[in-house]
């Protein structure tokens, strides 16, 4: 079994980050629409639409920083424990 002795943290970080933003993408897209039904079946399109729609800028964008910090900080964690003599064994 090979041993992982560290992780790159950049990568790790821009690669959450890559993942992340195309989850946030997909989740601006589901309230976009959910919003924009919700108002055309309420017979009212206000600024709450509009709001709507900005989630298809807003999510991903907020959903990218979050991943880029949690899979940084996921590395960094990692990298610390393999240096201390923790093992990780997994059977993939």
């Amino acid at each position: 079994m090979a041993k992982l002795q560290r992780i790159g943290v950049l990568f790790t970080a821009k690669l959450a980050a890559l993942s992340m933003g195309v989850l946030g993408l997909v989740a601006g897209v589901f309230y976009s629409f959910g919003g924009f039904f919700f108002e055309l079946f309420t017979d009212s399109l206000n600024a709450g639409t509009a709001l709507a729609f900005l989630a298809l800028l807003g999510m991903p964008l907020l959903f990218a920083v979050s991943g880029f910090l949690a899979g940084g900080t996921v590395a960094v964690i990692y990298n610390v424990a393999a240096r201390l003599g923790i093992r990780i064994e997994s059977d993939l």
